[in-house]
């Protein structure tokens, strides 16, 4: 809800010119505001400029953006009020150092990742008072450069500053992707939001990246869901273990949405199959590294976590 003092963006930056930060991009431009779209492939970002950024699926949507990079530092030259880092969280050291180098008092930074932490780790390089975190609401995938299918689409999704003194800026924010027509909401909850989506990820993504399947073929298969349940329910335990708000509730929510979710890759399926680094270090291995704070043993995800890496070391 907003307290009526948001505050005005007018210049965002996307870092990131895969599905999530090409649609990022595309609703901001489509509101009206100047956005620079960075990635360091620049086949990525030339079709955003060109032809525009293409959406389809749940949402229908063809949008220019104002300019395109391909170097984080040339965001110097004409610096944003907000930066949305859309990239994987593998690589957010380098991106929060990069930002180092022409950060200025009164610009944000946004993690619109998946993972746990991954506004802590930006926080570490920048001041706290800069970061905000989200929590989304969609599936998406890379047709080709600047041409994205969303899968499904469940609005609104969740912003929040991690220092209270931000709260005007982070409704700023959420009123400028809403105005795009990303429907988004300042929350006081974001934590827990992050745990909420954070355990399904942990559920369906490394099983998926494991056994090729989509969501859907994992979720219906009868061997196959039994993991995805002993996952769901094992990082439960970890969750409400550091009195995390999951909601008395949340298993049978998390079960019936995954199920739900259709015949989707999930991204770290697809970063298998292009040989690329996955998040499960900030997925599971979060979950993991929970556990330890509270002297609980997580051998689901221990097991799933290892054979991720043992796929990326291939």
């Amino acid at each position: 809800m907003s307290s009526g003092n948001a505050m005005n963006f007018k210049k965002f930056a996307v870092v990131g010119a895969g599905p999530v930060g090409s649609i990022v991009a595309a609703f901001l431009a489509k509101g009206g505001y100047e956005v620079t779209l960075c990635d360091i492939i620049p086949e990525l970002v030339a079709p955003a400029a060109e032809r525009g950024i293409i959406i389809d699926g749940a949402e229908s949507l063809q949008q220019k953006v104002t300019r395109t990079i391909t170097n984080i530092d040339d965001l110097a030259d004409d610096p944003p009020d907000v930066i949305i880092i859309t990239v994987k969280a593998t690589v957010l050291h380098l991106i929060a150092s990069a930002i180092q180098g022409f950060y200025r008092d009164g610009m944000y930074v946004v993690s619109w990742q998946n993972g746990i932490d991954t506004e802590l780790v930006l926080a570490e390089s920048l001041e706290k008072k800069a970061i905000m975190r989200a929590v989304v609401n969609f599936g998406c995938g890379l047709v080709e450069p600047g041409h994205v299918h969303m899968a499904f689409h469940h609005p609104p999704h969740f912003l929040q500053e991690l220092d209270p003194g931000s709260k005007a800026a982070a409704e700023g924010v959420a009123a400028a992707l809403s105005r795009g027509g990303l429907l988004t909401e300042r929350t006081d909850d974001i934590i827990d939001m992050v745990w909420r989506k954070s355990i399904m990820n942990a559920c369906m993504n490394p099983v998926c990246a494991v056994t090729g399947m989509t969501m859907a073929e994992a979720m219906r298969d009868p061997i196959v869901f039994q993991l995805v349940d002993q996952l769901a329910k094992e990082s439960i335990r970890v969750a409400r273990a550091n009195e995390i708000a999951l909601g008395w509730e949340y298993y049978p929510y998390a079960i019936n949405y995954m199920k739900n979710a259709g015949d989707h890759k999930p991204s770290m399926l697809m970063d298998i199959e292009n040989k690329r680094r996955t998040e499960v270090d900030f997925i599971n291995g979060k979950i993991v590294e929970y556990g330890r704070r509270v002297g609980m043993e997580t051998p689901y995800n221990l097991m799933i976590r290892g054979l991720v890496k043992g796929l990326e070391s291939r």
